[in-house]
C-alpha cells in the first residue's frame, strides 16, 4: 500500500494518524504541491483531480478524497459505530468538515504560510467562517467528550487535522474551552502521531 502525501496538509496527516492507529504498513511517498508534482502527467493519471492525498493499494486500485481513506481503512474498526444513526452523525460531521470547516480554517493557514503576498484580502471573510466554525465545535463538545456517541470515531479524526493548527491560520484556541479538553482527549490516545511523523 503507498500513501502519496504533503507532509503540512491536515488531510494527509488524517490518513498517517488513522494508518498509525490501525498499526498498517504502508510506503510513504512525498509530493510537493509547490513544485506542482500533483499536476504532473504521471500523477494526474492516477488522480485527475491532482490532490493528494491518494492511496494506492497493493492491486493498483487508487482512492483519493481523505475522508473516503478513512472510510475504506477504519471498515471493522471500533472508530466506526455500529448504530446505523451514529455512523450517520460521524458522517454528518466528516461532510460538514470537508464543506465548512477546512474551506476556512485550512485555507486561511496556507494563506497565512504561503500565499500572503497574493491572497492576504481572502483572510478577514476567512476568519469570520473560521470563528464561527469553532463555536460550532465548542458548543458541541460542551456536552461531550467525542462528536459522536460516547467514544471517538473517525469523526474526531477528521475534525483534529486542521483544528489542532489552527492557530497557525490565526486563530486564538485559547478561548474555546470545550475544544482544548477534547484536543487534549485526543492527544492522550496512546497511537497518536505529530502531523509531520512519517510512521511506516
Amino acid at each position: 500500500m503507498k500513501l502519496y502525501d504533503y507532509l503540512p496538509s491536515g488531510n494527509s496527516y488524517k490518513v498517517r494518524w488513522l494508518l498509525s492507529y490501525l498499526g498498517l504498513s504502508y510506503t510513504h511517498i512525498p509530493i510537493d504541491i509547490h513544485k506542482r508534482e500533483t499536476h504532473t502527467p504521471e500523477f494526474l493519471n492516477k488522480n485527475p483531480a491532482g490532490q493528494i492525498p491518494l492511496l494506492e493499494l497493493e492491486d493498483g486500485r487508487l482512492l483519493a478524497e481523505s475522508n473516503a481513506i478513512l472510510t475504506f481503512l477504519a471498515e471493522g474498526s471500533d472508530l466506526i459505530p455500529d448504530d446505523a444513526f451514529e455512523r450517520a452523525k460521524m458522517m454528518q460531521w466528516m461532510f460538514w468538515e470537508q464543506y465548512r470547516h477546512e474551506p476556512a480554517i485550512a485555507v486561511a493557514r496556507f494563506i497565512r504560510n504561503y500565499a500572503m503576498d497574493s491572497r492576504s484580502d481572502e483572510l478577514p471573510a476567512l476568519m469570520t467562517k473560521g470563528e464561527a466554525v469553532l463555536n460550532i465545535m465548542d458548543d458541541h463538545l460542551s456536552e461531550r467528550d467525542w462528536f459522536v456517541g460516547t467514544s471517538r470515531s473517525l469523526a474526531d479524526i477528521a475534525l483534529y487535522a486542521y483544528t489542532h493548527v489552527a492557530d497557525e491560520a490565526g486563530f486564538d484556541l485559547s478561548q474555546f474551552s470545550s475544544i482544548k479538553a477534547w484536543l487534549a482527549r485526543f492527544e492522550a490516545i496512546n497511537v497518536h502521531i505529530c502531523m509531520g511523523d512519517i510512521p511506516l
